[in-house]
């Protein structure tokens, strides 16, 4: 088991998932749609929220792989299409503000827009299904999703005080930061499916 998770795909995969599911990004978005609700709470609603994002992901991370066979879609394209969504996504990171995202809600949320598409937005579905396609990292992808999703969680559960201590300034820059890691990495993405793409073709 350990043999499957310690392999040199499991980094850059759960990197990936981290990068999308953006904690620090979400930051300003769940204080703001929480803002109205007593401390302890927004502990249980994000909490709630993100078991939610996780059940989705892993129905992703299960299902993907049949949902893109049936459809007879290619690894290589997919990682073409994956490469191309992913950079972006990158540059919205890169180049938005906290002024871009609004949001105002009565009461509670429920899945929307918390869990889906803050955490499991339609980048981060469409990474897992790209993920679950390839034989050599599909084994890998229920640790990645886990991980990533537990580091994303914490960052979240911890959003007062992390906002407190880097400011709106600090949390732009940090998922600007982000941003530019994620372009590499989804250049990367594009530049192994059109590689696949072209030995396939010769």
């Amino acid at each position: 088991m350990l043999e499957k998770i310690f392999t040199v795909d499991f980094v850059p995969i759960t990197v990936t998932l981290i990068l999308l599911m953006d904690g620090p990004g979400n930051i300003p978005i769940f204080l703001a749609v929480l803002k109205e609700l007593p401390p302890k709470r927004q502990t249980v609603v994000i909490a709630r929220e993100l078991i939610f994002a996780l059940l989705i992901m892993f129905f992703f991370a299960f299902c993907g792989h049949y949902i893109l066979n049936h459809l007879g879609i290619q690894t290589q394209s997919i990682q073409i299409a994956g490469g191309i969504i992913l950079f972006i996504i990158a540059l919205k990171m890169i180049f938005s503000s906290n002024s871009d995202n609004t949001y105002t809600l009565k009461g509670e949320p429920m899945i929307v827009p918390l869990a889906v598409p803050m955490v499991a937005g339609p980048a981060v579905l469409a990474a897992i299904m790209v993920f679950s396609k390839d034989p050599e990292t599909k084994d890998l992808l229920l640790y990645s999703v886990f991980l990533a999703w537990l580091v994303t969680t914490l960052i979240l559960l911890l959003s007062a005080p992390i906002s407190r201590l880097l400011g709106d300034k600090g949390i732009l820059a940090l998922e600007k930061l982000m941003g530019l890691i994620l372009t590499i990495l989804a250049v990367q993405l594009f530049f192994e499916g059109f590689t696949q793409f072209i030995k396939l073709g010769n």
